[in-house]
């Protein structure tokens, strides 16, 4: 599963109390809190196809000492289910840096179930790949103190170890 049953109860609570906005711009679907037009899910096209996107974002992963701690195949998944969809794949990122300073309170643990990051590469029926993940920044400055601080910095981590792969407009 994509996300776990606590995220989307999460993320449906934090929705409908920000008023969220869909829109489209660029071929890219965003998702948008109306108040300060802040993206809740970020997606970027690639600059490269989807297997070399896959392979250079695994590559950048372990070049900033961060975990996959799972890859989730879900175009495999649901082809043994009987479905044929385009490729996907959702990385399982962690950082034992920053987990660590949640995990380790019991007062925070609370939002395990936002652990680990996740990114998603998937190619879209125009032969294009991209790259999705929530915007954890957002969500984080709701939640304050040491959760706020580790999402923030973890957050940044990962747009590093993305900034190489995406088209920038």
């Amino acid at each position: 599963m994509i996300i776990s049953t606590a995220v989307c109860f999460g993320l449906f609570f934090f929705m409908h109390q920000n008023c969220i906005a869909q829109t489209k711009t660029n071929e890219n679907k965003q998702w948008q809190v109306a108040q300060n037009n802040e993206q809740i899910f970020l997606e970027n096209e690639s600059k490269y196809n989807f297997a070399e996107t896959i392979e250079k974002l695994t590559a950048e992963i372990e070049k900033k000492t961060w975990k996959a701690s799972a890859v989730h195949d879900l175009q495999e998944t649901l082809k043994k289910n009987g479905t044929t969809v385009l490729p996907i794949k959702v990385f399982a990122l962690c950082h034992p840096k920053h987990s660590s300073k949640i995990l380790l309170k019991d007062d925070e643990r609370i939002v395990s179930s936002l652990m680990p990051c996740r990114v998603s590469v998937y190619e879209k029926s125009n032969g294009k790949t991209y790259i999705s993940r929530m915007n954890t920044g957002i969500l984080a400055k709701s939640m304050g103190g040491v959760v706020e601080e580790v999402m923030i910095a973890s957050s940044k981590e990962v747009e590093e170890i993305l900034s190489s792969l995406i088209v920038t407009r």
